[in-house]
């Protein structure tokens, strides 16, 4: 049987921490305990356990903001995290292939960056980066966590994660009050990216042109560009529908309301029993209203992208034909 843990010590600790509290090595050592870094334990049984959430990204997002946690013990004095682990805490998208599997952190210059397995160290200029605290993390600010990805990501992914930090959240139908706020002001990501020196510095001032205020997520991001790219008016983001008589029908991503053609871009999630009713629901109540709804999914957004053209653009003129029929 495992002799208990001393009463003082978190789910994460520093060895040292223990060691001084009178725990040997063979206790440090037990199953119970894992070593996420050297110097540190912690407790496999507490909070600390994969997450039940049945949203991959979330159950990833989750496994990195708890090896975050697991490195605060041994976090240099001064140091934060940032790049793409930042990106992680703030909730900025990131493709699939630009998720860290490392920590990220930064101390600015001339500090030496950390290293230890598991972690990429980065230096900074005093300047090229602010610093705060969220949720309990030492972490660069969203303004230059976005800014710090300009040398890694390409323009459309720039565009999605500007996307994420301007947007003011709200209710679809402004049926509750909201206190939320962005995450920062465009003034505040334009400061950053015209910093001389930045790297990808023009990716990112070409980023913010594009990015908007309304996304709820990278693929209502990308079907706006991919829209506009083939010569199709800008659509409407985050457009509440209703009918004739005002009743609120639901809200949809992008739109065309003097069409009256609604994007719907749909993820695994629209899978779910109690969603695919209230899809059912809200699509018979856009065709009772005349609306013309243009479902889609990520075969459509990125890996076939002209269907998705194509389907918008037959959207749109038989809305327009619809429009002038006597």
């Amino acid at each position: 049987m495992l002799r208990p843990l001393p009463d003082g010590l978190p789910d994460v600790f520093r060895v040292r921490d223990a060691r001084d509290q009178g725990v040997g090595r063979r206790r440090l050592d037990a199953p119970d305990l894992a070593a996420p870094f050297r110097g540190v334990r912690l407790d496999v049984r507490a909070s600390l356990q994969d997450p039940s959430s049945e949203d991959p990204w979330e159950r990833r997002r989750d496994a990195h903001l708890r090896l975050l946690r697991a490195y605060l013990p041994v976090l240099p004095d001064d140091a934060y995290f940032c790049g793409p682990s930042a990106a992680v805490v703030w909730g900025i998208p990131l493709p699939p292939w630009g998720w860290p599997d490392e920590l990220h952190v930064g101390v600015h210059r001339p500090r030496r960056a950390p290293r230890r397995p598991g972690v990429v160290g980065h230096q900074h200029t005093r300047g090229f980066v602010r610093t705060v605290e969220h949720d309990g993390l030492p972490v660069t600010d969203a303004a230059s966590t976005w800014a710090s990805l300009g040398g890694a990501l390409g323009l459309d992914d720039l565009v999605a994660a500007a996307d994420r930090v301007l947007r003011v959240p709200r209710h679809p139908g402004g049926f509750a009050e909201v206190t939320e706020e962005a995450l920062a002001t465009r003034d505040e990501l334009e400061l950053l990216a015209r910093r001389k020196g930045r790297p990808g510095a023009p990716r990112l001032r070409r980023a913010l042109q594009l990015a908007r205020t309304g996304a709820s997520s990278p693929p209502e991001t990308h079907v706006r560009l991919i829209l506009c790219r083939a010569g199709l008016p800008e659509p409407v983001l985050d457009h509440d529908v209703y009918d004739d008589n005002g009743r609120f029908l639901g809200c949809s991503e992008l739109a065309y309301p003097d069409l009256k053609v609604a994007m719907e871009y749909e993820s695994d999630g629209h899978l779910s029993r109690h969603q695919l009713q209230r899809d059912i629901d809200k699509y018979q109540a856009y065709a009772e209203a005349d609306w013309y709804p243009v479902r889609l999914t990520s075969d459509h957004v990125y890996r076939n992208p002209r269907e998705t053209v194509r389907r918008v653009r037959e959207a749109r003129a038989a809305a327009s034909a619809r429009r002038h029929r006597p």
